[in-house]
């Protein structure tokens, strides 16, 4: 539920709206003077904080990434692989709060592929944490190819997420498996430094 966004700052305030009205219709034709207005904040504060809507996406983002993290009791000496799962999973626990407005922002990608480019430097900075948050290293030629590979395990288990109505996620659950164990094997066959799982 958006609601679950407390605080009224008018950073939360931007975010909340532009939620609210993701939901309402599809992204694409919200626009961010639409969002400003919504959350009946002083435009010229907010242009403080953000240029455009995708600043407020990125801002939401690290909501999730923050919340994911907090909410995850990981389990150090759990094997690499089950943490990156529990954490995953745990992403798309919090997206699943906020499911219709997630879903449209998405669908706005097919449309305006340049949005879908411009989210891929906040996503990556969100995956380079599931591999920190874990004790993956992510520097290096090495770690570039392992922040590249966990967030393409990602939006595999994304597409998946998104036609995964069901309460247990069960779907996405398998999907993510799949990914991970895929991921594992090829990185396991290489002749190079393992991925870390």
């Amino acid at each position: 539920m958006v609601e679950k966004i407390q605080d009224k700052n008018v950073k939360d305030k931007a975010i909340l709206s532009a939620l609210t009205l993701a939901a309402e219709r599809p992204w694409a034709s919200v626009t961010f003077d639409e969002i400003i207005g919504h959350a009946e904040v002083d435009e010229t504060l907010a242009r403080e904080y953000f240029d455009d809507k995708a600043d407020v996406l990125a801002a939401y983002g690290r909501i999730i990434d923050r919340d994911m993290l907090a909410n995850c009791a990981l389990d150090s000496a759990a094997p690499h692989r089950e943490q990156l799962f529990d954490l995953m999973m745990e992403r798309f626990d919090i997206a699943n709060e906020n499911r219709d407005a997630v879903i449209s922002v998405l669908d706005s990608f097919k449309r305006e592929p340049k949005n879908a480019l411009e989210t891929l430097p906040h996503l990556s900075r969100s995956m380079s944490r599931v591999l920190e948050a874990v004790g993956i290293s992510t520097s290096g030629m090495i770690g570039c190819a392992r922040i590249t590979a966990i967030t393409g395990i990602y939006l595999y288990a994304l597409k998946t997420w998104k036609k995964d109505g069901s309460a247990d996620l069960a779907k996405t659950m398998a999907a993510l498996d799949n990914a991970l164990d895929k991921a594992e094997m090829v990185y396991n066959s290489l002749p190079l430094e393992r991925f870390g799982f």
